[in-house]
C-alpha cells in the first residue's frame, strides 16, 4: 500500500469518527448495530484497515448516512 492509499484510509476513518461521534455513538454501540467487532471499527477509524465496499455500506447505513458522505 501507498502513502496516497493509507492517507485515503486515515481521511475515510476520520470521517467515520467524525459522524460517529456526532450521532453519540461510542465505537462498540457502532459495531453492535454494524454486527462488527469493536476492534474493527476502531481499526478503520485509525486507518489501519481496507476494508471491502459491503461493510462500508454496512457502517454507512448504520450511522444512517449515504456512503457519498463518508468522502
Amino acid at each position: 500500500m501507498n502513502l496516497d492509499d493509507q492517507a485515503f484510509l486515515f481521511q475515510l476513518g476520520s470521517r467515520i469518527r467524525e459522524i460517529r461521534e456526532k450521532k453519540g455513538l461510542t465505537q462498540a454501540e457502532l459495531a453492535e448495530k454494524c454486527q462488527l467487532h469493536r476492534t474493527f471499527i476502531g481499526s478503520v477509524e485509525r486507518g489501519e484497515r481496507n476494508l471491502s465496499i459491503l461493510n462500508l455500506r454496512i457502517i454507512a447505513r448504520n450511522l444512517r448516512v449515504s456512503l457519498s458522505n463518508l468522502f
